[in-house]
């Protein structure tokens, strides 16, 4: 990436499969203080829908998915990770993805509207 190419962006979260969100949240915040993220309730609702946690406010997240953890999948390890960028930043990104090779109709990518997040998958 060229330097008028470079984006500032902090890490957004970290997703994780696991077999009972309840009982890993509880775990995440014994060991490592983190809490459900204001605002982000209503997307855990969803049985495929992630549980937020973060130890620091929901400036950086970990996002608990059920599904069997790693190490009992072929594709064990990280599934995702998510990067946070601002609305302009957001915006120069998108109207990148076809010069990236990744437009929405070549099916590499696709853009979501979470309702509070956006993504590209």
């Amino acid at each position: 990436m060229t330097e008028s190419n470079a984006f500032s962006f902090t890490m957004d979260h970290v997703e994780l499969f696991v077999p009972d969100r309840s009982q890993a949240a509880a775990w995440y915040a014994r060991v490592l203080a983190c809490r459900p993220v204001p605002g982000t309730e209503q997307w855990a609702t969803h049985p495929q829908g992630p549980l937020m946690l973060s130890p620091d406010g929901g400036r950086t997240k970990l996002a608990l998915f059920v599904g069997e953890p790693q190490g009992s999948r072929p594709t064990a390890g990280f599934h995702r990770v998510a990067f946070r960028l601002g609305g302009q930043e957001w915006l120069a990104f998108v109207a990148r993805l076809a010069e990236l090779g990744l437009e929405e109709g070549a099916g590499a990518a696709r853009v979501v509207d979470h309702t509070g997040a956006w993504s590209v998958y």
